[in-house]
């Protein structure tokens, strides 16, 4: 928003009321030097309900030009600090570890960048490929969760039974003609806790997921998820040590014609993934 006070804050309000004046109308001078007979006085009662309503008039304006529209003389031409609009944060990583941004700062910030990018990496089409998927595990968890956690995401992903039921054939490949979408989008990130070299993260996320092409049975769809990240700094970076899902916070759906299987493709390919810094 600019500064030029356009809502309300500039000098140029014209004033309510103007300056009238009332004029009197004086009695005729008698066409006799002497006198002639004099007039009846009129009745002040309707020259006191006419100034009544006067005086009610100019309370009434006074008390409107009151409001908070009225601009306030003390308020400055001097323009808002930069702090208020400037990026916050150190810069982005300029490292990576099989495609994942490494290398975050040792603060607040820096355990919410790692972890909203984590979020993408797990949630990423790469873990549906057996060395794609060892390469993430090794580069988001700690030494000593990277391990044990890759034994289970193998077994999980490599279970016929999931593939199956997502329309995916072994291996985690797409079927001729179909293009498989698994994207996630962070939405915004939070401190939940922060105690030296531990941190705990959430991370709000809306979720792509499913195959796009003719026939699918299991098309593209949005989800929304938030994935709480339990951080320790290792090795001068920030690793996963354990995470957790849940459902939701999720808005309500705008009413939009979905886009054919073709558009879907099309974007997929086109539209590649973001990092994310603060």
């Amino acid at each position: 928003m600019s500064n030029d006070d356009q809502y309300g804050g500039g000098t140029g309000h014209a004033e309510v009321g103007g300056t009238g004046q009332t004029r009197t109308r004086l009695p005729d001078p008698p066409s006799d030097p002497y006198g002639g007979p004099r007039r009846t006085p009129r009745s002040s009662r309707g020259l006191i309900t006419v100034v009544g309503v006067v005086v009610l008039l100019i309370a009434a304006i006074a008390f409107a030009n009151r409001s908070g529209d009225t601009p306030d003389t003390t308020t400055s031409d001097k323009a808002p600090d930069t702090t208020s609009t400037a990026p916050t944060g150190t810069a982005p990583v300029t490292t990576k570890t099989a495609g994942i941004p490494k290398g975050f700062a040792h603060d607040e910030q820096g355990a919410q960048s790692a972890a909203a990018n984590y979020a993408v990496a797990l949630g990423s089409d790469g873990m549906f490929d057996a060395a794609r998927r060892k390469a993430i595990a090794q580069a988001v968890y700690t030494p000593d969760t990277a391990g044990p956690r890759l034994a289970e995401l193998d077994r999980l992903y490599a279970d016929p039974g999931f593939l199956g039921r997502i329309g995916l054939e072994a291996g985690g490949k797409a079927p001729k003609g179909m293009v498989f979408v698994s994207r996630t989008n962070p939405a915004g990130t939070k401190i939940e806790k922060i105690d030296g070299d531990t941190a705990t993260v959430s991370v709000w996320s809306s979720s792509l997921f499913g195959l796009a092409g003719e026939g699918s049975k299991t098309p593209v769809s949005e989800g929304w998820y938030t994935y709480t990240f339990e951080l320790r700094w290792v090795n001068n970076d920030w690793g996963v040590s354990n995470f957790t899902q849940k459902d939701g916070p999720t808005p309500v759906g705008r009413d939009q014609m979905a886009s054919s299987a073709e558009d879907m493709s099309a974007a997929v390919s086109q539209f590649g993934g973001l990092t994310y810094a603060r």
